[in-house]
Formats: structure tokens, C-alpha cells, sequence
């Protein structure tokens, strides 16, 4: 949570970041991000990120950078 706004939680066997919807098209482009899917409909905004995805320092800060990003453009809560 940034400022009262999530930008990131972690599952099971991925990490879910939220990147916003002017990052979206650009963030599911990257390699090992996905559409993501709660009840079955696709979240705008939000990625889901494989492990392999960020599994090394690096890939973990960038997909951190782009979530904080993001939540820096929004109000606190």
C-alpha cells in the first residue's frame, strides 16, 4: 500500500501489480505478465507477473517501480 493504495499483493504462484491503464497494453507486453482475471473477468490495469517474471532482484524492482509509479499519480486515501 502506497498512500492508502494498493499497488501490489502476492498470490500463490504470482505476483499481481497494479499498473494502471495507460501502462496496461505496454505492461502485458512485457515477458511472463498476463491479463488479470478476477471471477473470471479481466481487471483493467492489473497485470498478473509468472515468477519468472521477478524472481531476480531486478525483475522484482521493475515491476515494483511501475506499481509505485502508478500509485504516486493517485489521490491518498
Amino acid at each position: 500500500m502506497v498512500r492508502g493504495n494498493m499497488i501490489c499483493a502476492v498470490g500463490k504462484d504470482h505476483l499481481m501489480v497494479r499498473v494502471g491503464s495507460a501502462e496496461y497494453e505496454a505492461a502485458l507486453r512485457m515477458p511472463h505478465a498476463h491479463e488479470m482475471r478476477f471471477t473470471g473477468r479481466p481487471m483493467r490495469g492489473y497485470v498478473t507477473v509468472d515468477p519468472a517474471g521477478y524472481e531476480t532482484r531486478r525483475g522484482l524492482s521493475h515491476w515494483l517501480q511501475k506499481a509505485l509509479f502508478f500509485a504516486c499519480t493517485l489521490p491518498p486515501k
